[in-house]
């Protein structure tokens, strides 16, 4: 049995914040794999289900996000779990918007769920890091975090957690590089609203933009150029 534990903080009130892509992330899987239905155990809500023929079980802590680890960590010790039996999927603001990457162990990043995480659970379990970008200024990032998703984001957050629920069968099995390569197949092949743009921060499709037939380049070799095709100059 493995553990696929979602972070987020409860409430209605949290449920569209950047912070909580970890619980859509584990919701996108139950509903992509056919979960029982979501019930209330280990101060956590749980669904029991089948990914790639292995059992998992999905875990949303209720405990807010700081102390995610108290809850997953009773999970844990009830069925007598190691680290290596354990995945988290959360936000993380270091990655550009729409990026995904696994690691297995390692330090918190300054993310509070995480830090309870390797508290309660010890520090080899997987982490897959969800990119909501890092907005300009620190002072910025709380409201960023904690701020709901904003509509031009809505396609590229929907697209990778579907590829995420998609390809969970992969994370299970513990072919991350796949897993990674899978998910970012998807967003490059993406029409959905929002997932151009996330895919232009990321880096693709960057480069100087094209010269249109007959324009002149901007940049140091302008005035040449506008001399050589008769546009003026001394």
């Amino acid at each position: 049995m493995q553990i696929i534990a979602g972070l987020g903080n409860p409430g209605d009130r949290h449920a569209g914040q950047r912070h909580n892509i970890g619980f859509m992330a584990a919701d996108a899987i139950a509903r992509r794999h056919g979960f029982a239905s979501w019930k209330s155990k280990f101060r956590s809500a749980i669904a029991d289900g089948r990914v790639g023929g292995s059992r998992v079980l999905l875990i949303k802590p209720q405990t807010y996000m700081n102390l995610s680890g108290e809850a997953i960590g009773e999970a844990m010790r009830f069925y007598k779990l190691a680290a290596g039996d354990l995945t988290v999927i959360y936000d993380e603001i270091d990655l550009v918007a729409g990026k995904v990457r696994v690691k297995t162990g390692g330090g918190a990043g300054g993310h509070n769920g995480i830090k309870s995480t390797i508290a309660h659970c010890g520090d080899e379990f997987h982490r897959v890091r969800l990119g909501i970008g890092r907005p300009a200024g620190r002072a910025a990032v709380n409201k960023h975090v904690l701020g709901d998703f904003a509509k031009a984001d809505i396609g590229w957050r929907d697209a990778l957690i579907d590829a995420v629920a998609d390809n969970a069968d992969l994370l299970v099995s513990g072919d991350h590089s796949t897993f990674m390569n899978r998910v970012s197949l998807a967003m490059q092949a993406s029409d959905a609203p929002g997932a151009k743009a996330a895919k232009t921060k990321s880096g693709t499709g960057s480069g100087p933009k094209p010269v249109k037939p007959g324009e002149p380049a901007a940049g140091p070799m302008a005035g040449l150029l506008a001399k050589l095709l008769g546009r003026g100059g001394d």
